[in-house]
């Protein structure tokens, strides 16, 4: 049996029959959507969602970040003026 992560579930069955029910009930925490008791999704606010996108790319951004620090050294240097 798949672990379920997290403290709130229901059925598809339940989720079906009023979905916006089980988001306020939720308070905002992911709903795991099970089927035959195994959880086949997980149903989480719009908010949340956009807060995990912003989250995995400053994860992205600071990985390129640090991959381009370590080319610092083959960096070659400019005046703004000559520009």
């Amino acid at each position: 049996m798949k672990q379920v992560l997290s403290s709130c579930s229901a059925s598809i069955s339940e989720l079906k029959k009023n979905p916006t029910a089980l988001l306020n009930e939720a308070e905002g925490s992911p709903i795991a959507i099970l089927n035959h008791n195994v959880p086949t999704a997980y149903l989480i606010p719009a908010e949340t969602y956009e807060w995990l996108m912003d989250k995995l790319e400053d994860s992205e951004l600071a990985q390129i970040i640090t991959e381009r620090a370590s080319e610092k050294g083959n960096a070659i240097e400019v005046d703004i003026n000559d520009l």
